[in-house]
């Protein structure tokens, strides 16, 4: 049976992030200035020629799914990775600290230069549309931070986890970590997460911080043909 975290995006366009949604039935995607995630319904030739219709000229989409991803013809892949997918094996207790802070759309430009110097993975200034981001600052600067993207029945990721390299062995990233990861359970759903399969450091402290291996997944990075 197929798990609703199998097509993470699918899902969450389907769901909690129907609202941002753009597309037809056959294939959705969120708005590029958010995020560039996009799925098919399944992969019929009429669900994979309707996905072709989403990407302008520039424009990148990842796709992301448990089992293989089909792509149609006119569509070139310009990048693919194995993802792990890690779910909390129990709710997280809430984390208090007056450092962290939610994040504000006065915070985006810092954000996402974070964002671009550690490679958290897919980020942009209009990330926060997906859901509550959190960080710390030193002196007024963004040095830390993390958040929620993607959002399912009973699911939400948490996300865009970084340390600026000249705060990290501190103990930051693990500190949001276990707050956004507490937040997410005291609104009754259960956390998960992506990480690059090759990752392993990160994927050892995820497992040390109560998160277990759910399932791999494909990424496939695609845009149009010139």
């Amino acid at each position: 049976m197929t798990h609703i975290l199998d097509r993470p995006i699918w899902s969450a366009l389907q769901t909690a992030h129907a609202g941002l949604a753009e597309g037809s039935p056959l294939e959705r995607r969120y708005p590029p200035t958010i995020v560039p995630f996009a799925a098919s319904v399944d992969a019929t030739p009429e669900s994979l020629e309707a996905l072709t219709k989403l990407p302008g000229p520039d424009d990148a989409m990842a796709l992301v799914e448990a089992g293989p991803i089909a792509i149609p013809d006119s569509l070139d892949i310009i990048l693919e990775a194995t993802l792990v997918q890690m779910v909390a094996k129990a709710p997280h207790e809430p984390v208090s600290d007056p450092r962290i802070a939610p994040l504000t759309e006065a915070d985006a430009e810092e954000m996402l230069a974070l964002a671009m110097l550690t490679k958290p993975g897919p980020f942009t200034s209009g990330a926060q549309r997906l859901g509550t981001f959190w960080g710390i600052k030193s002196d007024g600067r963004l040095i830390a931070m993390a958040g929620q993207r993607l959002r399912q029945t009973g699911f939400t990721e948490l996300s865009g986890l970084c340390t600026h390299p000249d705060f990290q062995g501190r103990g930051l990233g693990t500190l949001l970590f276990r707050f956004v990861a507490g937040h997410i359970a005291s609104t009754g759903a259960t956390a998960y997460l992506h990480a690059y399969a090759t990752n392993t450091g990160a994927i050892g402290l995820y497992r040390k911080l109560g998160f277990e291996l759910r399932s791999e997944m494909n990424l496939r990075i695609v845009k149009r043909q010139d």
